[in-house]
C-alpha cells in the first residue's frame, strides 16, 4: 500500500491520521515457526533484524501478517543512520548491532490473523482488530509497539509540526477503503518542508554533456559547525538545463584544491561509490537557500531543491543551528515507554 504525496493534510470523517516514521517499511509475516520481513522492494529483511524475528516468534499468535515500520531508537529518538548500519553483509556485525541497538517494530495495520484474511476489510474495522491484537500480543513483546492513530485533525497538525528525530510528517489513510495494495488511492503523505541557507562547496559534472561540453549535474552543499569547520551536508541536482552552462562557468572560475574542512563527499564509507568520490571543490563563496524535508546524522536525508541564490548572506552565516530539529518527544516517548 503506497502513499500519494500531497501538500496539505486532508480533512473529513473518512480520514485516519498517523505519524510518518523515518524508518524501513516492512510487512512482517509469521506462519508457525517461520517469520518473513519484506521491504517495499520485496527484499527479505529478516537476516538484518534477528531480534525482531525472535520477538515475533515469542508472540502467542502463530499466524499473522502485520504492516509496519522498523526503527532503531537511540538517545530518545529514532536514528535512520543506525538503521542503515543494519544492512551489512557480515552476520557477526548484524548480531553485534542487534544486541547494542535493538530495533523496534511499529505496527500500523493487521492484514491477517490466524486463517482470517483482513486485507479486504475496511481500515475502520482493521484498526480496531489491530488494537485488540496489540493488547493481547504486545505487552510482553518489548520490541513490538502499536503505532498511534487519530481521527482528529488537530492531532495530525501537532504531529506534523513536531516532525523530527524519527518522524518526518503525517500519513492520512481512508477509513472507508480496504487495503489498497499496489496503488496510492487509500493513503496520502504530508511532509513538513523547511529551508536553510547553505554554502556551495563543490559540484559534480552531469553524466551527459550539453552543447558538446561538460556541465554541472549537482552542487554540493555545506554548513559550518561551531568550530568553524565546513561540513558537507547534502546536494541539490534539480538544476534547469538552460542554467547549467552559465552555472558551470561560474563554479569553474572558483575551483580550488579544497573546500570542505570537516566531513567531505566521498569519505571512507561502505556506502561510498566510485561516483561519490568524483567531485570538484570550489571556493566557499556562493550561498543558496534550499528546501528540504528532513535533516539527520548531520546531513539532508534526501536531495534538496534550490529556492534562490543569497548574495546578501555571508558563507560564514550558513551554520548548523539552522537545521536543528526538535525531536517529537511527546509521542516518540509514548512509543518507547511500555505501559
Amino acid at each position: 500500500m503506497e502513499a500519494r504525496p500531497v501538500d496539505e493534510i486532508p480533512e473529513g470523517s473518512e480520514w485516519q491520521y498517523e505519524p510518518k516514521w523515518d524508518g524501513f517499511r516492512c510487512i512482517l509475516t509469521r506462519d508457525g515457526n517461520a517469520v518473513a520481513m519484506l521491504s517495499k522492494s520485496g527484499q527479505d529483511l529478516s537476516r538484518y533484524f534477528p531480534e525482531i524475528v525472535s520477538a515475533a516468534l515469542s508472540l502467542r499468535a502463530k499466524n499473522f501478517v502485520l504492516d509496519g515500520e522498523l526503527v532503531v531508537p537511540v538517545g530518545g529518538q529514532f536514528s535512520f543512520d543506525d538503521l542503515l548500519q543494519r544492512i551489512h553483509p557480515a552476520a557477526s556485525r548484524v548480531k553485534k548491532l542487534a544486541e547494542a541497538t535493538p530495533a523496534l517494530y511499529l505496527a500500523f495495520d493487521l492484514l491477517k490473523e490466524g486463517t482470517r484474511e483482513l486485507a479486504t476489510e475496511l481500515l475502520s474495522k482493521r484498526r480496531g482488530l489491530l488494537e485488540k491484537f496489540a493488547d493481547r500480543q504486545f505487552p510482553k513483546a518489548v520490541l513490538f509497539r502499536l503505532s498511534p492513530a487519530s481521527s482528529q485533525l488537530k492531532e495530525a497538525e501537532r504531529w506534523l509540526m513536531a516532525a523530527g528525530g524519527g518522524s518526518d510528517g503525517v500519513i492520512a489513510k481512508r477509513l472507508d477503503l480496504a487495503y489498497q495494495a499496489g496503488n496510492r488511492e487509500g493513503m496520502q503523505k504530508i511532509k513538513k518542508y523547511r529551508s536553510a541557507d547553505c554554502v556551495i562547496g563543490g559540484f559534480r559534472y552531469a553524466e551527459k554533456r550539453q552543447a558538446g561540453r561538460k556541465v554541472v549535474g549537482s552542487v554540493l552543499l555545506g554548513l559550518y559547525n561551531g568550530d568553524g569547520l565546513l561540513h558537507h551536508v547534502g546536494f541539490s541536482s534539480g538544476i534547469k538545463a538552460r542554467d547549467k552552462v552559465s552555472l558551470t562557468d561560474k563554479l569553474e572560475e572558483v575551483q580550488q584544491k579544497q573546500s570542505f574542512t570537516g566531513n567531505a563527499p566521498g569519505g571512507p564509507s561502505r556506502w561510498s561509490t566510485k561516483r561519490s568520490s568524483e567531485w570538484t571543490p570550489v571556493k566557499p563563496k556562493y550561498v543558496v537557500e534550499v528546501s528540504y524535508d528532513h535533516f539527520t546524522g548531520e546531513r539532508f536525508r534526501h536531495g534538496t531543491s534550490i529556492l534562490r541564490w543569497r548574495p546578501d548572506k555571508r558563507p560564514s552565516q550558513c551554520t548548523m543551528d539552522q537545521v536543528k530539529q526538535k525531536v517529537a518527544r511527546r509521542f516518540i516517548s509514548d512509543i518507547l515507554t511500555k505501559t
